[in-house]
């Protein structure tokens, strides 16, 4: 998915649902959690931050949506929406 797909589909539910709605992460499709969002970090971000301890990411051009805290469990049927 790119950055411009994510904006539309965002726009499209926020004018279905409003802007603020709020935004979760779901994860693990076999035992799906819920989780928040904790933040936002690009590739370039990632590559530009000195850390010894991690390795730089493949590509500045990459957008990653973080996990934040787990909020219950998901469910299964939010991958076959998407598909």
């Amino acid at each position: 998915m790119t950055v411009d797909e994510l904006i539309a589909r965002l726009e499209e539910y926020r004018d279905a649902l409003g802007g603020d709605a709020e935004v979760r992460l779901m994860t693990q499709q076999q035992w799906p959690f819920e989780n928040e969002v904790c933040g936002i970090v690009s590739g370039e971000e990632l590559n530009d931050c000195q850390d010894e301890d991690d390795d730089d990411v493949d590509t500045d051009a990459v957008v990653y949506i973080v996990e934040g805290r787990q909020l219950g469990y998901g469910s299964k049927r939010a991958w076959d929406i998407t598909n």
